[in-house]
């Protein structure tokens, strides 16, 4: 099955073509809770191709690494690695272009494209009513139903900076700045609500965790009763009582993929470095999780200026 003249070879550009459609494939049966086995899609693709079982799951794990900086969901189990052959950034290129439904993939339907500016499919517990002694305990029910247990997320690194952590390769670079995962996400308001969500449970069921129903009671989801535009979008508090503004940014790519950050959120983060803090959600669609930011920001990110307003006065 194997041919040894391919053995330390570049894959061709056909074979790369065949293992980006296998793996998007199988990230549409994951994502729609549809049985496969990775193991028949790799013997297929060996004999497909003639590469060997460690070949095609090296380049499973690298295209892990170029879809998840696009701001995709990545096939559970195929971690990044992020040595990658350049033929691969052309080969994903061709099928995204090829597909542009792919770039749905893990987004409920509220949250696909055409559909972003005017969904709303979460909407705020309270509304700016209701009765918010409803929140007891970690099996209690809220107007949105039970508070699972799974409501705290997992916790995550942020991906390094400076001498940590190494550049994209100038093929991975090049698509990231033609698909734009960052504006790609900023567009999509109900994406936004959707990572939103996640946090405001998340914040509720840490509190309750720490035996402080009574702040979990106060928890807002501020975005939602009052409107984007204060900077952040949910007014929390730390175990001792202590304020928390919680910027969201949510994405259904990895933990590395880029994000915008408004003007008005970059000045609350500097007026109120005390109490302000970013949640990057990252892999959303698939088992979400989140690393906090505080300021300075520069300190974690860098930070480049994308437009610029123009004015009379």
């Amino acid at each position: 099955m194997i041919d040894p003249s391919k053995v330390g070879s570049d894959w061709q550009a056909d074979e790369l073509d065949a293992i980006v459609a296998e793996y998007f494939a199988m990230l549409t049966a994951e994502l729609a809770g549809r049985a496969f086995v990775k193991a028949h899609h790799a013997r297929d693709l060996m004999a497909r191709t003639g590469r060997s079982h460690r070949s095609v799951e090296f380049k499973h794990m690298n295209l892990s690494s170029v879809l998840a900086d696009l701001g995709l969901p990545t096939i559970r189990g195929y971690k990044r690695k992020d040595n990658i052959q350049g033929a691969i950034f052309p080969a994903v290129e061709r099928y995204l272009d090829a597909h542009p439904d792919a770039w749905s993939l893990g987004l409920a339907a509220e949250a696909r494209p055409g559909m972003s500016e005017t969904a709303a499919p979460f909407s705020s517990p309270w509304n700016g009513e209701g009765d918010h002694a409803v929140v007891e305990g970690p099996t209690s029910r809220s107007p949105l139903g039970p508070l699972p247990s799974g409501s705290i997320l997992p916790i995550t690194a942020p991906p390094p900076l400076g001498p940590g952590r190494k550049p994209r390769p100038e093929g991975l670079a090049r698509i990231v700045r033609k698909y734009d995962p960052a504006a790609r996400d900023h567009r999509n308001r109900a994406l936004g609500q959707w990572g939103e969500h996640h946090a405001f449970h998340h914040e509720r069921a840490f509190l309750i965790a720490c035996d402080r129903p009574d702040l979990a009671r106060k928890v807002e989801w501020t975005s939602q009763e009052h409107g984007d535009g204060a900077g952040y979008d949910i007014r929390s508090f730390d175990p001792a009582g202590k304020e928390r503004l919680i910027e969201v940014k949510a994405t259904r790519g990895g933990p590395a993929t880029d994000f915008f950050l408004t003007r008005t959120e970059r000045e609350v983060s500097t007026e109120r470095p005390d109490a302000w803090r970013l949640y990057r959600l990252h892999d959303l669609a698939a088992a979400p999780a989140l690393f906090q930011l505080k300021p300075p920001l520069e300190a974690a990110v860098t930070l480049t200026a994308e437009t610029w307003r123009a004015g009379f006065g």
